[in-house]
């Protein structure tokens, strides 16, 4: 079974985080996997919408530590930054859905923790159910949220806010995220919610799309 897994429906690609198992937690597969799916979405000219979700209970709880370190040398390699793009894969994972040439929901439920906040955060959009629970959990264990997502933090909440959540490590809730400006949209149902988003915005040019996409990325 794969940590991550495409299925293109109806000229949208779900991406689905399934590790049910695990509640979603983060590894090297992943990690990989985005990257290659990403580049794999970008070439098929079809799909108008990507959204990333969770299998199971949870959208992600985060980094699992003992998977990912795992194999030492494959760690230390991981954290090496690519001499052409000069970001490591921990960085470039999350942050490779902005280069994608449709708009990406992350359709949230469960846990939002860590690396799949970071994950989230690199989509173009955010719906989460109002009782979910996200936190930049990275502080709670003496650690940075270095995997790209504090870029986007910068763009999406006030410099207070982003220093309170970044340090504290504090849990809120979707509802909580929503009115902090983390969160896009509330919903019960967020994958028909983010179904709809795409449907709306499909119906305009997808050359025009990508173009406004790639002019935000160029001018934030």
């Amino acid at each position: 079974m794969s940590s991550i897994e495409l299925e293109i429906k109806d000229q949208i690609a779900y991406v689905w985080l399934n590790r049910p198992d695990k509640l979603n937690a983060i590894d090297l597969d992943i990690l990989k996997g985005s990257i290659s799916i990403a580049k794999e979405i970008k070439a098929n000219r079809a799909v108008r919408g990507v959204i990333i979700a969770g299998r199971g209970k949870s959208f992600s709880a985060g980094l699992d530590f003992p998977a990912v370190t795992k194999r030492k040398r494959d760690i230390l390699l991981n954290f090496i930054p690519n001499p052409f793009s000069g970001v490591n894969l921990f960085q470039r994972a999350p942050w490779v859905w902005r280069s994608v040439p449709v708009p990406v929901v992350a359709a949230i439920h469960g846990h939002c923790f860590g690396a799949g906040l970071q994950i989230a955060t690199g989509a173009d959009f955010r719906i989460s159910t109002p009782d979910a629970k996200w936190s930049i959990l990275e502080g709670k264990w003496g650690l940075i949220p270095d995997m790209s997502g504090t870029a986007a933090l910068r763009d999406l909440l006030g410099d207070d806010v982003a220093r309170r959540l970044v340090m504290s490590a504090e849990t809120i809730s979707g509802a909580q995220a929503k009115d902090y400006g983390l969160v896009t949209e509330i919903s019960d149902d967020p994958i028909a919610s983010a179904q709809e988003l795409i449907a709306l915005i499909a119906k305009r040019s997808p050359d025009s799309v990508a173009a406004s996409k790639a002019l935000l990325n160029q001018t934030r």
